[in-house]
């Protein structure tokens, strides 16, 4: 098939959870199909990344939205639209015009948007398209809001309502929606026309790649914590973590150490490893393997924010065992006490990373258990597999 897929983001460096989805399926389905790629860009030097993607790709067409999304710029173009901040600070008019140009000049059997906020690129058409939504945007903006004083939230609770407003609207113009999870599909169907129209395709991992590294273990009892910082949810666990678990877990294993590990790093969570005993903030690592097999354990207190996280399967596929909020392995379907840990107050939380470093063959079963069951069900084949048969259905659909 030949398709046209449309991304808030370039597929490369692989630093957030949305470019290594997209550039792992674009591995796996650059075999079965003809891709051409438009991506949005915050600064020119990604240009250099095009080679990385170039090899799964018929073509790709990059287009530069602002660097920074407060301007004033945007702010003002939000003020007087009726769409939300999300979808002004990411619309671009140089791709709009180039969309319609592409499919004037060349026929394609598909079109695929990451994101709800890319649908706005897209032209009056007949050919179907296909909606990847990673996450349900305004949960999250909600969650967000809700920790500001009543002003801020009044402001902010305006443009949540037109996130609502216009993520409803793409949900059922989109002839099929791809969810992360079973719980993200569940929602989206209770709120779209035809819940029928609702697929699930949830993230991966290469466990290949990640099986490579052995495991080897510090002196010092280390937990991991991992997350791009420029999102939301991120920001609020590893806030709860330093602020609720912490101190209790100090008091259990006083000379245990906390790594946080991840893309773009607020100047509140670098002053964690000023303010607090034993912190290590590192920002973003090379290769995330050598964080998660030095590490004991990760420690993941997730209470917001949907869709599958690819911590937790990174840490599965390298064997490393896992502490967790219910809503952070939510719609993995694992079994708590088998593959990860599973609690939801920061005591127990504590005392479950406790557990992990000082009973051995604890840790060796979650390991084990881990690995096996990211290998059967979340391999990015496997995922790839079930995209595939999702675009040859919606082909069979226009034929």
């Amino acid at each position: 098939m030949k398709i046209l897929m449309l991304t808030p983001y370039l597929p490369y460096p692989l630093i957030s959870g949305g470019q290594i989805r997209t550039y792992n399926l674009l591995k796996q389905l650059a075999k079965k199909h003809e891709i051409t790629l438009f991506a949005l860009i915050k600064d020119e030097k990604e240009r250099q990344y095009i080679k990385n993607i170039a090899p799964f790709c018929h073509q790709v067409k990059v287009f530069k939205r602002s660097n920074k999304p407060f301007t004033l710029k945007n702010v003002l173009k939000t003020a007087f639209s009726t769409f939300p901040f999300l979808v002004m600070r990411n619309h671009v008019p140089k791709a709009v015009e180039a969309i319609k140009q592409e499919l004037k000049t060349n026929q394609y059997d598909l079109i695929h948007a990451e994101t709800f906020y890319m649908m706005p690129h897209i032209p009056k058409t007949i050919i179907p398209i296909l909606l990847v939504e990673q996450t349900i945007e305004y949960l999250g903006y909600q969650s967000y809001a809700k920790k500001h004083n009543p002003i801020i939230r009044k402001i902010l609770s305006l443009d949540i309502k037109k996130i609502i407003k216009w993520e409803k609207f793409y949900w059922k113009k989109a002839d099929i929606l791809v969810t992360m999870s079973e719980e993200d599909k569940e929602y989206i169907q209770k709120r779209v026309n035809n819940p029928q129209k609702v697929e699930v395709v949830s993230n991966g991992v290469d466990s290949n790649w990640f099986s490579e590294k052995k495991r080897v273990m510090p002196k010092q009892p280390t937990i991991l914590y991992v997350g791009t910082f420029k999102w939301l949810p991120n920001i609020e666990a590893v806030e709860y973590l330093v602020n609720q678990v912490w101190p209790i877990l100090l008091e259990l294993v006083p000379n245990a150490k906390l790594r946080i590990v991840g893309n773009a790093p607020t100047k509140k969570i670098l002053e964690f490893q000023n303010r607090y005993k034993n912190i290590e903030v590192t920002g973003r690592v090379r290769d995330i393997r050598s964080s998660f097999c030095s590490s004991h354990l990760l420690l993941a207190p997730v209470f917001s924010g949907k869709g599958t996280r690819y911590k937790i399967l990174e840490a599965m596929a390298s064997g490393t065992p896992i502490v967790a909020t219910s809503i952070a392995v939510e719609g993995l379907n694992i079994i708590p006490g088998k593959h990860a840990l599973v609690s939801n107050n920061p005591r127990q939380m504590a005392l479950d990373a406790k557990e992990i470093i000082s009973n051995i063959s604890l840790c060796e079963s979650l390991s084990k258990n881990g690995k096996h069951f990211v290998k059967k069900r979340y391999d990015w084949e496997i995922i790839s597999n079930k995209l595939d048969k999702i675009y040859q259905s919606m082909g069979n659909l226009c034929q």
